[in-house]
């Protein structure tokens, strides 16, 4: 059972630390998103990567609609890999909608996690009544339909708005890439509890001590976004980010690795 697992999230396994940590892709993505942060990781700790079902190497055929209608299927992934290598006191790194699966993960089993390292999380993208997520829900409904209508269309769109850096044009084509390579039924599906879903009332359900880190000039989590998470989730610390857009960890990946070891070297983990 648990090599079968192995295969289906494409894990792959480097260093051998005592503590392990877990690298955990966005929406649209897949592990070699970590390439240039995971490997400094391997000198003190096992470093894990994996691809959530549907997504990258993984395997398309173990995918259904019925348990990835929503993110409880993806954060179970996640906590299938964490069984299946018998992890304790993980520490899970998460990008963008995986720091809220992260969450969804430690609040079933927070035993498996000893840190987590939230990058650009949001727990709602659409603006509600005294909370600003950043989209009005029409905005994101658009986004749906031209993903519907016309999928490179709405990758080409989509792409540099995410990643933003606009002197740097190759990071926006490269994550344009990763999106049209990702099946457009898994992509839509994918979206749809990403960007339509409501995860507020999760954060405070969380006992694991997490370190939020917020980009400036963020288009997709914006600063006060950040605030909400860190007012609302315990146990956690929000460190302002240099770097900009929302994928740090290719734009600016010397300042995501400095503050994620900094940050465990202060709480005692490493």
């Amino acid at each position: 059972m648990g090599q079968d697992i192995l295969r289906r999230n494409n894990v792959n396994i480097t260093g051998s630390g005592a503590t392990t940590v877990i690298f955990a892709h966005g929406f649209g993505c897949d592990q070699t998103m970590w390439r240039l942060v995971a490997p400094a990781f391997a000198d003190e700790y096992r470093v894990v990567l994996f691809d959530y079902v549907g997504l990258g190497r993984s395997d398309l055929a173990a995918y259904s609609e019925e348990r990835y209608g929503s993110l409880n299927g993806y954060a179970q992934d996640v906590l299938d890999v964490c069984v299946a290598l018998d992890l304790r006191d993980a520490v899970f790194v998460g990008h963008s909608v995986s720091s809220i699966i992260g969450i969804l993960a430690a609040i079933r089993q927070p035993q498996r996690f000893g840190r987590l390292v939230l990058i650009g999380p949001s727990p709602r993208y659409v603006n509600d009544v005294d909370y600003v997520g950043g989209f009005e829900r029409s905005d994101i409904e658009g986004l749906l339909e031209l993903m519907d209508g016309n999928y490179l269309a709405w990758a080409s769109y989509l792409a540099p708005i995410v990643m933003g850096n606009p002197q740097r044009p190759e990071l926006a084509q490269e994550l344009q890439q990763s999106f049209c390579s990702t099946d457009p039924r898994v992509a839509r599906s994918f979206a749809k509890s990403t960007f339509m879903g409501d995860n507020r009332a999760d954060l405070p359900r969380n006992t694991v001590p997490s370190l939020l880190l917020q980009c400036a000039d963020d288009a997709i989590a914006p600063t006060v976004v950040g605030d909400y998470v860190r007012k609302h989730l315990p146990h956690s610390m929000l460190r302002q980010m240099q770097a900009v857009g929302h994928c740090p960890q290719l734009s600016h990946p010397e300042e995501t690795i400095h503050l994620i070891k900094e940050y465990l070297a202060d709480d005692g983990t490493s």
